[in-house]
């Protein structure tokens, strides 16, 4: 298998896009020049923010599925190099009702 990488791009409306490829410099060329996907085609131009590079291109989809599911604090602090703030992102806070 081919190594993989997993990257986010900032659209030009401020929104990420969480994408997966096994060449990571022809895929951005591709989203910025109108043949990435069609959410990006509407945003350009797009930006590198993050990636992670893998030995696999299926780990490297593996990853992508995760982060997509990700909301938008979450991907500010794994772009931003915060780790540490994750876990706490994670957590669904659950609103009980009330018994009448």
């Amino acid at each position: 298998m081919s190594k993989g990488f997993t990257y986010i791009l900032e659209c030009s409306d401020k929104s990420f896009y969480t994408g997966s490829t096994n060449d990571l410099e022809k895929r951005l060329w591709e989203h910025n020049n109108g043949f990435g996907a069609n959410y990006t085609k509407r945003r350009l131009p797009v930006r590198l923010v993050y990636f992670e590079e893998y030995n696999r291109i299926d780990v490297a989809f593996y990853r992508e599925k995760q982060i997509q599911g990700w909301g938008r604090k979450k991907k500010l602090a794994l772009i931003e190099g915060k780790p540490e703030l994750l876990p706490k992102l994670a957590k669904k806070i659950f609103k009980r009702k009330v018994a009448s």
